[in-house]
């Protein structure tokens, strides 16, 4: 019985050694080769050059420059002298310790960034040093080489991806770049491309000594797509110029097309300041900055009140609802009273006038009737606010257009329910007068004004902004951009609003800025500008506005134009669209005297009143230009 006990035993034991064995070498032989292949193979990704980006005239915008990132692969790292590396990574022992635990915090196996975007002339002294630490690498990348100095805020920024992306998309991994902002972010699926892969066996020190497989699973990088976009770059170069020492937003579009010619924000900064070592030190001082606020794009997001320039809105609405002609002339007496606590006030100039000389002088008088007689046409006033709210909106105010850029505000236009849910008692056409000369509740940002403005110069209708023209090559075909948005004015009605802005420059309140051989049509607009300082509302120093179209006919662009703090409507913003006009069409600049005014005439003594404690007054040495100017530019 032992015996066959005995024998039991071993034949049981004997069975389960050859079970085994014939389980680790038949059945799972390939798994376990692969992986003790893996421990000897290390994978290196081959990052793709990042698409480059022209201008609508094929001038090279951005490109690439080779970088390197350091990187660590925790399981990897052995005993090193900890001074030695910080020594050649110019990084403190602190600092270095972070970053290695932030890469074993995510992921033990696998490369992490210690120091990235090394240039050429930084990886050099590191090259033939590196190897002498186990567990570190350097990997080549494609980073950012900005052509030009401007364009900051349209063009965006590429840096590292968060530790949320990588889990959200798997194509992402540690240390890789993406699109943050601008273009860089709204065309990161095109512009980043796809990564290539090689495999090398590497030796004890963990060293790649030799392709493995001969690059059997090696796969080669697809480089990004090439983008144009829309933007003139001399015109967009000449745009901030201007803007220089001066706050506020720039917006000029093609008409016919719908084509971003130039968006302008200022205060500005250069986009390489965000490239490079020195790119989180230059982002805190960007971004950071609570008061010039050079990281916010004010032509897309700054909502201002649109002033006079809202003033021809009114009379495309009041010419389509029958309330006026182009014939009526209505009293001035400079201003309107309406029954209010006091009268709507105007500047001096002739009484009666009718719809072109009201345009050409900016009468606040003449708007207010005409606005007051489009509400009380309705049977309510809120009737009357909704059917004025519905042509307004129609030129595309009170929305976010739908552009191809990530950012922007709807601003507002109100309608009746607005004005019932706020006011308890009952309210009238009066209650909301504000709104007949771009005051009151409406709400808009330049972009916005631009796009109204080719509304008005193609009579009745509008593409959608946009601010890519071709990529790689092939021009856009999107339906966003490419069919027409009609307004609910009629076209016969535009020519006589047309002429009366065309007279604002022969006769009116840009006279004086006028240029040679060009048919400009424009609209001064001088907005009244309050903020809270020490919780008290205030009045600040106006902002100075602008819409302009030229030629008259068959325009080539039109442009809003604010300056924050500007004064009036001709001071600054006039001024600026008349030679950004005259840039554009002509190639040249003739008028130089008004381009003189722009370069020597400085806005910071103004910005710096409401900390200064000085009134908000015109200041006679900042007209005359006695005041040195300030650089606009941010050079951290």
């Amino acid at each position: 019985m032992r015996r066959l006990l005995f024998f039991f035993l071993v034949t049981v034991v004997g069975l389960t050694l050859i079970g085994r064995v014939f389980y680790l070498q038949i059945i799972k032989g390939d798994s376990y080769k692969l992986k003790s292949e893996l421990n000897a193979v290390k994978s290196i990704y081959d990052i793709p050059e990042r698409g480059f980006i022209y201008d609508r005239d094929g001038d090279l915008m951005v490109a690439n420059q080779v970088a390197y990132d350091i990187m660590m692969i925790p399981k990897e790292v052995k005993q090193f002298d900890t001074l030695q590396l910080c020594a050649l990574l110019q990084m403190d022992k602190t600092r270095l310790k972070s970053k290695m635990q932030d890469a074993k915090d995510w992921s033990w196996q696998k490369g992490s960034v210690i120091v990235p975007q090394l240039t050429q002339e930084e990886y050099a002294p590191l090259q033939e040093k590196l190897r002498k630490f186990p567990g570190f690498y350097a990997q080549k990348r494609s980073l950012r080489k900005y052509m030009v100095d401007h364009s900051a805020s349209v063009l965006g920024y590429i840096r590292e991806v968060s530790p949320e992306k990588i889990k959200k998309d798997p194509r992402y991994q540690s240390g890789d770049l993406s699109g943050k902002a601008g273009i860089e972010l709204q065309y990161e699926h095109e512009l980043r491309g796809k990564k290539g892969v090689k495999h090398f066996i590497r030796d004890h020190y963990g060293r790649a000594i030799e392709s493995y497989e001969n690059g059997r699973y090696d796969t080669i990088p697809n480089s990004g797509l090439d983008l144009t976009v829309t933007l003139d770059n001399d015109l967009q170069a000449y745009a901030e110029l201007l803007m220089k020492n001066k706050r506020g937003g720039i917006v000029a579009i093609e008409p016919q097309t719908g084509e971003i010619l130039t968006l302008v924000t200022a205060p500005y900064y250069d986009p390489a300041l965000l490239m490079g070592r020195d790119r989180s030190k230059n982002s805190v001082l960007i971004f950071n900055d609570t008061v010039k606020k050079p990281g916010v794009n004010r032509a897309l997001q700054a909502e201002y009140a649109p002033g006079s320039p809202f003033k021809v809105i009114n009379a495309l609405v009041g010419l389509q609802e029958g309330v006026i002609t182009t014939t009526e002339k209505l009293r001035c007496n400079h201003g309107y009273d309406y029954g209010g606590r006091k009268p709507l006030g105007c500047h001096s100039h002739q009484s009666p006038l009718a719809l072109n000389t009201g345009i050409a002088e900016s009468c606040n008088a003449y708007f207010a009737q005409v606005y007051r007689r489009i509400i009380e046409k309705g049977d309510t006033p809120e009737e009357g606010m909704d059917n004025w709210n519905k042509h307004v909106t129609s030129f595309g105010l009170g929305d976010y257009l739908g552009y191809d850029l990530p950012v922007g505000r709807a601003g507002l236009i109100p309608d009746g329910k607005y004005y019932s849910s706020r006011y308890k008692y009952k309210w009238y056409a009066p209650t909301t007068i504000s709104n007949a000369i771009g005051q009151g509740e409406v709400i808009t940002t330049p972009i916005q004004l631009a796009n109204m403005t080719a509304a008005i110069a193609n009579r009745g209708y509008f593409y959608r902004p946009h601010i890519i023209k071709a990529i790689d090559g092939v021009p856009i075909d999107n339906p966003d951009y490419t069919v027409k948005n009609y307004t609910t004015v009629e076209s016969r009605h535009f020519e006589p609003v047309v002429e009366g802005m065309t007279a604002v420059y022969k006769t009116g309140t840009a006279k004086y800025a006028q240029i040679p051989g060009i048919e400009i049509c424009g609209k001064t607009g001088t907005v009244e500008n309050f903020v809270k300082i020490d919780g008290k509302r205030t009045q600040l120093t106006d902002h100075s506005v602008f819409i302009a179209f030229a030629p008259k006919d068959n325009p080539q662009i039109a442009i809003a134009v604010f300056v924050e703090n500007g004064y009036w409507g001709s001071r600054y913003a006039a001024k600026i669209a008349s030679l950004l006009i005259e840039k554009h069409i002509k190639g040249e600049i003739t008028r130089k005297d008004l381009e003189e005014y722009l370069l020597t005439h400085s806005l910071e003594y103004e910005y710096q009143k409401q900390y200064s404690g000085e009134p908000f007054e015109i200041n006679p040495k900042v007209d005359q230009g006695l005041i040195k100017p300030e650089s606009n530019t941010l050079n951290p």
